[in-house]
């Protein structure tokens, strides 16, 4: 599924830096032509470095570095790669780029090496994700379930329940094609048994998947209270420096205040909002606004008061009923109550002085437990939002599929329709406008 076009494009990050790269890819006799008018030389022999002199089109020297050849199929892309490996300067870089324009590259894309490594097999498409995944990395730890997931582990696992799937609807559709064979399906085959097992390894995935989603997108936490109840305080304390103004004054955070910290590896977004109150103020009004937007799009929210009123009925009353709360009893220090970590009804329960950091270690666990993030090791990877969405789908077909045992045209129906939904998940079945969303989301250059 080559394409024809030869695609160039800087490969190294945008800025300074010891060493740049052009990386190109396309057709051996479009790179052949690159390597003669760049270089005035041959393609190098595969994998083997040379160092050769850049040359503009009036043969002065642009810079000197090492030419990659990289033939097809053993290349990122599947196609034919050569890599200009210069300095890191973004003139000499641009220089090097508009030469190789001029000798009938084009630019290319973002996320179209990627792509193309997707469309010739080299990947497939929760591999080709977890490269920007990897990319755009922000903890040791999500960087880690990254390079799992672009590794294959997730794969490995969609692809083990789409063979699961299969095998089941084998027997299935054979048993419709043969009608004579007058048998309990169900009960011959073992099919309910199987079914289940299928169900059972999907929960599983789809617990690890929404891990993943939490490594790679983070968690959303709102900071959510009366006014002067020491939130700004708290988020600067979680942040370890002076994000926030803080005064005895009500009502000064009048716009949200975001800081990404990363808790044991898990990245988590702390949102400072206004004190929500009434208020005669317009542009408080306006900042409380935009407070209960994000409280509606939060996964987390803190909801804060101090500890010589412990009291905020109205706040936690207008809360959405999905959101997941740690109710945060500050100021502990004014009133010399000890830092605890106890269980509530509707949730966790957590005194701390943000003045002190008192108690803020445990704070920190009980957002951790929030996330359910799962311990390190080779099967925890990334995932993505349409991952959880086709698997969750994946999931409702086969619990469908369970009740119709003695309708066989209808069960074969839905474990087809879960095959489909799971196939989205690898690229197996994918709308070309989905593959742009996917790709147009990468840097230049990968």
């Amino acid at each position: 599924m080559s394409d024809p076009d030869l695609i160039a494009a800087v490969a190294t990050q945008p800025g300074r830096g010891g060493v740049g790269i052009v990386r190109l890819s396309g057709q051996a006799s479009a790179l052949r032509e690159i390597a003669a008018g760049v270089a005035r030389s041959a393609l190098p022999p595969p994998r083997q470095a040379v160092l050769r002199q850049f040359l503009d089109d009036q043969s002065q020297p642009i810079d000197e570095g090492l030419m990659l050849y990289f033939p097809a199929p053993h290349s990122y892309t599947g196609e034919h790669v050569l890599e200009l490996q210069g300095h890191g300067g973004p003139q000499v870089l641009q220089r090097l780029l508009f030469r190789c324009l001029a000798l009938g590259a084009r630019i290319a894309r973002p996320g179209e090496f990627t792509e193309r490594a997707f469309l010739n097999g080299k990947l497939d498409l929760a591999q080709a994700e977890a490269v920007a995944d990897l990319i755009n990395a922000s903890s040791d730890r999500s960087a880690r379930a990254a390079a799992n997931a672009v590794a294959g582990k997730f794969s490995e696992l969609i692809q083990t329940l789409i063979s699961d799937i299969i095998s089941l609807r084998t027997l299935v559709e054979g048993t419709i094609d043969f009608p004579e064979e007058e048998i309990d399906f169900l009960k011959e085959t073992h099919a309910g048994e199987r079914l289940q097992r299928v169900r059972d390894s999907l929960s599983s995935v789809l617990k690890a998947s929404h891990a993943g989603r939490l490594l790679r997108d983070g968690l959303m936490v709102v900071l959510v209270g009366a006014p002067n109840v020491g939130k700004s305080s708290l988020l600067n304390c979680l942040a370890g420096e002076d994000l926030a103004i803080v005064t005895d004054v009500p009502g000064t955070t009048r716009d949200a205040i975001r800081e990404l910290i990363a808790i044991d590896g898990v990245p988590i977004q702390i949102v400072d909002t206004a004190g929500l109150r009434e208020t005669a103020d317009a542009v408080e009004r306006i900042g409380i606004q935009r407070s209960w937007e994000m409280v509606n799009k939060a996964d987390v929210a803190l909801l804060m008061t101090d500890a010589g009123s412990e009291s905020f009925p109205a706040v936690a009353g207008q809360l959405p009923g999905h959101l997941k709360r740690i109710t945060v009893i500050n100021k502990i220090d004014l009133t010399r109550k000890e830092a605890r970590r106890e269980k509530l009804p509707d949730g966790d329960c957590v005194w701390l002085s943000a003045k002190t950091g008192a108690g803020i270690d445990l704070l920190k666990q009980a957002l951790w437990d929030c996330a359910g993030a799962q311990p390190e090791g080779d099967t925890v990877f990334t995932a993505r939002s349409r991952h959880i969405d086709a698997l969750q789908l994946a999931s409702t077909h086969l619990d469908r599929a369970a009740g119709l045992s003695g309708q066989l045209e209808l069960f074969a129906e839905e474990l087809r329709l879960a095959h489909g939904a799971l196939g989205k998940i690898t690229g197996e079945f994918t709308a070309d406008d989905l593959l742009g969303e996917i790709f147009s989301t990468f840097c230049i250059g990968k």
